[in-house]
């Protein structure tokens, strides 16, 4: 990107630990600056100010919207005020990148990705795992038809952070009792994390599903099912059973207990000509392929796969060129009306 072109000014709503990282991701890409930060809580606002350098701080979003000095926003507020909080910024004719899942709902999503188009702005859901290097050469692989036509597909999210302390302890914490807990705005695994995995699949197929259906599990974790304020009845797990449009079959799916295993992602992906598989595990991003002329033989090879740009960088460079990106929020709005599918909540 040529740094001579003028700097995007940028807000970040929402100073959480992923406002950390959105910020820390903003500092460095030439042409963007981080010009203003926004949060109900006063004391975390200035602690984020003071440690990412940023010079304008609100306690709401309409002062920032008053304010009126910047470009572009990174919604990183909680789930359920993501519908509230774009469509102000999407009228206030300002680019916006949302934090997954766009909204909490189809409805919301829909008319946050209507709202997006009509008024004309770039927009961007924060789909992270597309950045992985492996799933945009697999993506390519599968659009080239070097595996032939898709078959049977299994794709999993591995997290283990109800088994273990690596992330913190979640039975105390605030910032992970809320995701067990559906009056606090969650929707469980499906909905953190389940966003996710459906993405990979569907992106990787270009394909989405035609049905769909999905056992969710909640277990036992305390007595009385309750920690504090914080009731423990959001989804661990889930299991997903999806038939692709060009029927395909295959399962997706999800869990917190899934000991050993951090934060990985993997696809299996399977044609008449070919199999993939793709892996994001300990940060490491892999492709392994069976192809053709190797299948008889059941002979898999790696795959190189070069360095991809994050989203943030797609972002950047989508306003300055004013030129459309995805993920954008319609892919939100179509992963929205498959995770209220699942949650038995599609109308």
């Amino acid at each position: 990107m040529n740094n001579t072109q003028p700097k995007v000014r940028l807000a970040i709503i929402g100073t959480g630990s992923m406002g950390g990282m959105h910020a820390e991701s903003y500092q460095k890409i030439d042409n963007v600056k981080v010009v203003a930060a926004v949060d109900t809580n006063e004391t975390q606002l200035i602690e984020f100010c003071d440690k990412h350098d940023i010079e304008h701080r609100f306690t709401s979003l309409s002062a920032l919207l008053a304010w009126n000095q910047f470009d572009a926003v990174s919604n990183v507020t909680p789930d359920q005020v993501h519908h509230a909080t774009s469509l102000q910024v999407i009228a206030a004719n300002k680019h916006l990148l949302c934090e997954k899942p766009l909204a909490v709902n189809y409805q919301d999503a829909r008319e946050m990705a209507d709202a997006a188009t009509d008024a004309g702005v770039i927009n961007m859901v924060n789909l992270s795992y597309r950045n992985v290097p492996s799933i945009q050469k697999a993506a390519q692989l599968v659009a080239d038809g070097s595996i032939g036509q898709i078959r049977h597909f299994e794709a999993s999210y591995l997290q283990s952070w109800l088994t273990q302390p690596a992330w913190g302890d979640w039975k105390s914490q605030s910032q992970w009792l809320w995701r067990l807990s559906s009056e606090h705005g969650s929707k469980g695994v499906l909905g953190d994390v389940g966003i996710h995995i459906i993405d990979f699949v569907t992106f990787v197929a270009n394909d989405m599903p035609k049905n769909l259906s999905c056992q969710l599990q909640t277990f036992k974790k305390a007595e009385g099912d309750k920690i504090g304020e914080y009731p423990l009845d959001a989804n661990d797990s889930f299991v997903m059973h999806m038939q692709l449009h060009n029927d395909a079959l295959g399962t997706v799916s999800a869990t917190r207990f899934a000991s050993g295993h951090h934060n990985d992602l993997r696809l299996r992906i399977y044609g008449d000509k070919g199999g993939l598989e793709v892996s994001f595990e300990n940060n490491i991003s892999r492709l392994r392929a069976c192809l053709e002329e190797a299948l008889e033989s059941a002979t898999w090879h790696e795959v190189e796969c070069e360095e991809v740009a994050t989203i943030y960088q797609k972002f950047i460079e989508s306003i300055l060129l004013n030129t459309q990106d995805m993920p954008n929020f319609e892919r939100g709005a179509q992963l929205q009306e498959l995770l209220d599918e699942a949650m038995g909540e599609h109308k």
